[in-house]
């Protein structure tokens, strides 16, 4: 694993993490997707993951939204909460994930990056702090540092997402009482 995760639990390293990303299907959005007659997949969101991200934004850290979809609303959705960095069509995450990197001057290593199928795994083995939800794929949960109890689209960006906050010092307080 990553030089900072060596030896060490997961409650030890989260003041570590500066920055996260996120898949959205199976993460961010359940796995069983509606569709609209339109031929659209139609995806629920998790209300408490939408605060913890907004929050996180808030607070300073550089999030982002990679996902191999092509959908309207989950711009829409993602950009209301005030994330910037939104990579939509993402065949091969490992190009968005570096340019991501760039942008927003960091090392892999700083990242939290929260996925949960085959395509996530090239960015998860680079990134600092992989984790994934309870649904994830086995291989993706082998090379995770945490599983969340949560599976996705059911608040498991929420669980890792208020952890590190909690872990910063940076959860609750006037900011963290608005929208």
């Amino acid at each position: 694993m990553k030089h900072h995760t060596k030896n060490k639990n997961f409650k030890e390293i989260l003041p570590l993490v500066k920055a996260f990303a996120f898949d959205v299907d199976g993460v961010l959005s359940g796995t069983c997707l509606p569709l609209h007659p339109s031929g659209e997949p139609m995806r629920t969101v998790n209300i408490k993951d939408g605060y913890a991200l907004q929050l996180a934004v808030k607070r300073g850290f550089p999030i982002a939204i990679i996902t191999g979809g092509n959908t309207n609303s989950v711009r829409l959705r993602f950009e209301g909460l005030g994330i910037k960095d939104i990579y939509m069509k993402s065949a091969v995450k490992m190009g968005d994930f570096e340019d991501f990197l760039t942008k927003n001057n960091l090392e892999a290593s700083d990242v939290m990056y929260m996925g949960d199928d085959i395509p996530d795994y090239p960015v998860m083995v680079k990134a600092g702090f992989p984790v994934c939800p309870a649904d994830a794929a086995p291989e993706i949960k082998n090379i995770s540092i945490y599983v969340s109890h949560k599976n996705g689209g059911e608040g498991c960006a929420r669980d890792i997402l208020e952890q590190v906050l909690k872990s910063q010092n940076k959860w609750m307080d006037d900011v963290a009482f608005g929208w």
